[in-house]
């Protein structure tokens, strides 16, 4: 049974968009798979690994037909069609429980499991709240957060991201323990509070997805799933249940310390002197004396690197420890220009912020050096 005939393209394209959750070695053989649903006038793919779920569909020139669903395997489906010439009409057929991919003189032959099988998620009915951002604000605004995100920690409800909306304004907060990200931007309308903890995969997998400029991105946010809609694009998540940590205690709002950088000078001397620093550790000094800060690794085998920057200071010296990743994840993902650096004494964490801005705030913890 005839399922479509598009060109490669046309298939392709929705077809790259979804399967990126796609893990290639499963428990269940389903979740290897992407839902094809054809109806009278559509043609729409689903992908899903239990939690995270992206559907997407293409309207149908040839309307009519009965209505048809099946599963195949998304990555052979993928790697063949992206074998094929660019200006390839495909067909897709369905009969004995395979699917035949048939281009010009090319044939292929694809094993499928029965469409009621698959596990989509359920239908979370209305949500609690809903608002629309461009998609080039919300990618930068999870940029700015999304590193700092714990990547399996026992702490579970670390290994994503938290999101806030309260009034006009939608917060996004993440932490590993040793560093703290937060954001914030505006809202048109107004909400009520609601917060939500968000999976790593989904937040990596809608910030690789989101284009720059002012395209919509509508979000609505359910009891246990949140909603994101784009373009042709919807993608659901399941929530994390958990405590998240109470950011606002972390955030320092006391320091009288401070000096300000520019964040491209910061973040080459950091490369270079990281080039030198123990590889289990990755601790780095930072000795601030009067109008200087220099910044020193060292290693297991007595080497040493030192950087030596000017900077505005009249406080007391301070000699304080960092891990050098956690320094250059926030500098490359902040905007260019100037970074302001704050701090306490010497057992205390260090604030970076962005001078004239109140949006972003990034603590990092101090270590022992």
């Amino acid at each position: 049974m005839k399922l479509v005939q598009l060109p490669r393209d046309a298939l392709l394209k929705p077809l790259q968009a979804v399967t990126g959750i796609v893990e290639r070695r499963h428990t269940l053989p389903i979740l290897s798979n992407v839902l094809i649903e054809r109806t009278a006038d559509t043609l729409r793919f689903v992908a899903t690994d239990l939690e995270l779920q992206i559907a997407t569909s293409c309207p149908l020139d040839k309307k009519g037909g009965e209505t048809l669903a099946v599963t195949v395997s998304a990555r052979k489906l993928v790697d063949i069609l992206r074998a094929l010439p660019d200006e390839s009409e495909v067909t897709l057929e369905v009969a004995n429980n395979r699917l035949q991919v048939k281009a010009g003189k090319s044939r292929f032959n694809l094993q499928t499991l029965p469409a009621a099988d698959f596990p989509a998620l359920a239908d979370p009915g209305n949500p609690q709240s809903s608002f629309q951002i461009s998609q080039g604000v919300a990618r930068k605004l999870l940029g700015l957060v999304q590193y700092a995100m714990a990547q399996q920690d026992i702490r579970y409800y670390l290994n994503g991201l938290l999101l806030i909306t309260e009034d006009k304004e939608i917060k996004v907060v993440a932490t590993d323990g040793h560093r703290l990200s937060y954001a914030v931007t505006g809202l048109k309308e107004k909400q009520d509070k609601s917060e939500v903890i968000l999976p790593r995969k989904a937040i990596l997998e809608l910030t690789r997805q989101l284009v720059e400029g002012d395209e919509p991105l509508d979000i609505a946010i359910h009891a246990n799933q949140v909603r994101f809609r784009f373009g042709d694009v919807e993608l659901t998540t399941k929530v994390i249940d958990g405590k998240f940590p109470d950011y606002q205690r972390v955030i320092p709002t006391n320091y009288e310390k401070g000096i300000s950088l520019d964040r491209d000078e910061l973040q080459r001397a950091l490369q270079r002197a990281a080039i030198l620093s123990n590889e289990k550790f990755r601790g780095v000094r930072w000795m601030l004396t009067k109008d200087s800060l220099r910044i020193s690794c060292s290693n297991n085998e007595q080497e040493e690197a030192q950087e030596e920057l000017e900077v505005e200071f009249g406080g007391d010296p301070l000699d304080v420890g960092f891990n050098v990743t956690y320094l250059l994840d926030v500098l490359s993902n902040v905007p260019a220009g100037k970074v302001v650096c704050s701090f306490g004494d010497a057992n205390s964490s260090m604030l970076i912020t962005l001078p004239g801005r109140d949006d972003f705030r990034y603590v990092v913890m101090p270590m022992r050096i």
